[in-house]
């Protein structure tokens, strides 16, 4: 009987699939072996793509006139730095003795393109058997289930042939764009920057966009030009108990006009809730009766100033506790708690991973399998031991609340293409003592978003209230209203797992949509103390005024955490409704690659981050060569073209169109924006442009 060999993408997976599988042999030169089978390893990418002058030595040189660069058949390399690694497991997968080949390299796309660049070089015989080990954790169970349930390699083909296209798309683009670009204008970039050698310039499929969405987003910054705002705040009083309102116009107010639309047009009015001139705030206060300032600017009467309560609105709204992490949303909230980029954050989940202490970090996905929900009581039970959360594992035991998890929005089979969401696998737990801090406080965000999935809704009371008073004018009575609102937490639900141990800080329990709400909706600290009190028709006293100033706030730059929700979410950056509606699930570059290719931008200088707050800005040279994308390739700046490119490999991973289909669509897309490139010479812009950088900088 011929023998099982089983390779995996590093040598530390490769022994776990050792212990669990009983290949208990002396580890040897690049693999391990005994009786029950062999185990091997790939260190990363074991082959590589050829570089031009491959194919013919006189593309070394980079001309336009061999532009665009588009071979019929494509070549591949072994790296030179793993050959000796390379060589051992070609002759592995080579050996007459191996039987059944077990793909074990990371269940993904990138997993996938490994091992068949390797089988392709090796030339394994296609009668061999090859099997493919999809799976989502490296715990014992796990693995045992993934080797008895590996389909035959040839139902992975869709995902080769996108990881194969993925590949061809950012060599081809990386190669001719770069090239097209150096050549036409390389020579000024190096002129204007301090390079002290010639430097190229690098555009890329998924960089020159993301390099696009923050000069872009830096230049709306640079041009912000502030706008003061002025609203005018009551302080009223029932019986004892002080409550402050917000005015807003409203029909029946001097500052009505029946004739807008949108008070943000109006010439006196700052949207509906303020004024443009201070002097206008001043004059509705006096016509409320309050003409007495005193030196903090409030605005008093010697008489009694009364106002009805017209509008008392109360109802209970319930928050449900949030989907599970994917990656873009576990980087998101490192970044702003741990202040670590996303690459950071990715190394820290994949050590987990190889601890089998979570689930496969490099997944899209935010809900779990059908299969995964009704075994979900190993996850709970396996955390037994993690002693923080242990009163919240005894709660969910009592209440059940485990049970029917598959009939929740937690659980959508459909929602998930390679992986589902990143969840505690309850194993390892004794070996997360000797990890460092960082992957300690990691682990335990994990757990807890596991574990609100298990915990009812938080619930408030929610309060609007609508206070009307008399206002004169030398020509007209009006009514004036002032809004005021509460929201009290009366069951705090999910939000009770949510309390890290690692920080003392009060921790917010309030959503990002509450946050927002807040800006739409003016907030009475002591309003719940006098709810009993606040009923339609109640009379109320105005006793003093205030204004509060205010000003416009530019746009927030990327941090190193936002950036990969924007990267993840590039459909929300396209303005056309119907094909935002197309790309919707697709992003820019994916889950597994998002992190490197902002680490690159900050390698090459082209963007700059700011280690201690993971704020992003453009450098000068991110800028000079944005300039020459913008002008020269400008679609490469676009998330539409870059997510719908990302869009047509899933198509492709599911069958939906073919290998050469796509290759055509991109040989036609090259070959025009090279075209574009030799034919128009855009210097004049991008030297206007390049006057805007100056001038931005010489004033820094």
């Amino acid at each position: 009987m011929g023998k099982r060999l089983f390779i995996a993408e590093k040598p530390s997976v490769a022994k776990e699939f050792a212990k669990v599988l009983g290949i208990n042999g002396a580890g040897k030169d690049g693999f391990i072996e005994s009786e029950q089978g062999i185990v091997t390893w790939c260190v990363g990418h074991l082959v590589t793509m050829s570089y031009p002058e491959v194919y013919d030595e006189a593309l070394k040189k980079w001309n336009l006139e061999s532009l665009p660069f588009l071979p019929e058949t494509f070549l591949y390399e072994v790296i030179p730095a793993v050959k000796k690694q390379f060589d051992i497991v070609s002759r592995l997968l080579n050996r007459d003795d191996v039987e059944t080949i077990y793909v074990c390299t990371d269940s993904g796309r990138e997993g996938e393109y490994i091992y068949r660049l390797v089988d392709s070089l090796a030339g394994v015989s296609k009668t061999k058997e090859k099997r493919r080990v999809w799976i989502d954790s490296q715990t014992e169970d796990e693995i045992k289930r993934g080797v008895r349930e590996a389909k035959p390699l040839e139902a992975y083909d869709n995902l080769s042939d996108a990881a194969y296209l993925r590949a061809k798309e950012d060599y081809l683009m990386g190669i001719n764009f770069s090239r097209a670009l150096s050549v036409r204008y390389g020579g000024w970039l190096n002129n204007n920057t301090t390079e002290k050698k010639w430097t190229s310039i690098s555009v890329g499929r998924v960089m020159s966009c993301v390099l696009g969405m923050v000069v872009k987003r830096e230049w709306e910054i640079r041009d912000f030009k502030k706008t003061p705002f002025y609203r005018v705040i009551g302080d009223f009083s029932l019986e004892d108990k002080h409550i402050q309102a917000e005015w807003k116009v409203k029909e029946g107010s001097f500052f009505f006009d029946e004739k807008l639309e949108d008070f943000s047009l109006s010439p006196v009015l700052y949207k509906e809730n303020g004024f443009r001139k201070k002097d206008d705030a001043v004059s509705l206060i006096k016509m409320l009766g309050l003409d007495k300032p005193d030196e903090k600017e409030e605005y008093s009467s010697d008489e009694k100033i009364e106002g009805v309560i017209q509008e008392v609105k109360k109802k209970t709204e319930k928050k449900n506790p949030p989907l599970l992490f994917n990656l873009a949303e576990l980087q998101n909230l490192s970044s702003k708690l741990f202040k670590i980029s996303p690459d950071e954050t990715l190394q820290i989940v994949q050590d987990l991973y190889e601890r089998k202490l979570v689930t496969y970090p490099r997944t899209d996905a935010r809900v779990l399998s059908t299969a995964v929900a009704k075994e979900i009581g190993k996850n709970l039970n396996g955390l037994r031991d993690y002693e923080l959360v242990k009163d919240n594992l005894k709660y969910i035991s009592e209440a059940g609340s485990y049970k029917g998890l598959e009939k929740t929005r937690y659980v959508n089979d459909k929602k998930i293409t390679d992986h589902y969401a990143i969840i505690p696998t309850g194993s390892g737990i004794s070996g997360l003592g000797s990890m460092s801090e960082l992957h300690q406080k990691m682990y335990e965000v994990i757990v807890r978003r596991f574990l609100q999935i298990f915990y009812p809704a938080a619930v408030y009371n929610k309060l609007n209230v609508r206070i009307e008073c008399d206002s004169k004018s030398d020509d007209k009575e009006c009514k004036e209203s002032f809004f005021t609102s509460a929201k009290i937490l009366v069951d705090e639900g999910f939000f009770a797992v949510g309390k890290y141990s690692f920080t003392q800080e009060k921790q917010k329990k309030k959503s990002s949509d509450d946050e927002e709400n807040q800006d739409e909706e003016f907030v009475s600290e002591n309003l719940g103390d006098v709810i009993e009190l606040i009923k339609k028709g109640n009379k109320i006293t105005l006793n003093k005024s205030s204004i509060k100033e205010g000003e416009t706030t530019p746009p927030k730059r990327y941090n190193s955490g936002s950036i990969i929700l924007a990267m993840e979410n590039a459909g929300q950056l396209i303005e056309d409704e119907e094909l935002r509606a197309q790309i919707k699930g697709s992003g820019i570059g994916t889950s597994a690659t998002r992190a490197e290719i902002l680490k690159k931008l900050f390698n090459i200088g082209y963007l700059k981050l700011n280690k201690k707050t993971q704020i992003i800005t453009p450098a000068y040279k991110g800028e000079l060569v944005y300039s020459v994308i913008c002008y020269s390739m400008p679609m490469m700046l676009s998330p539409k073209m870059t997510a719908s490119w990302e869009m047509g490999l899933s198509q492709v991973a599911e069958g939906t169109i073919g290998e050469k289909e796509y290759m055509v669509k991109l040989s036609d897309y090259i070959g025009k924006m090279v075209s574009q490139v030799k034919n128009e010479n855009q210097m004049q812009k991008i030297t206007r442009y390049h006057h805007m950088i100056e001038k931005y900088y010489s004033k820094k």
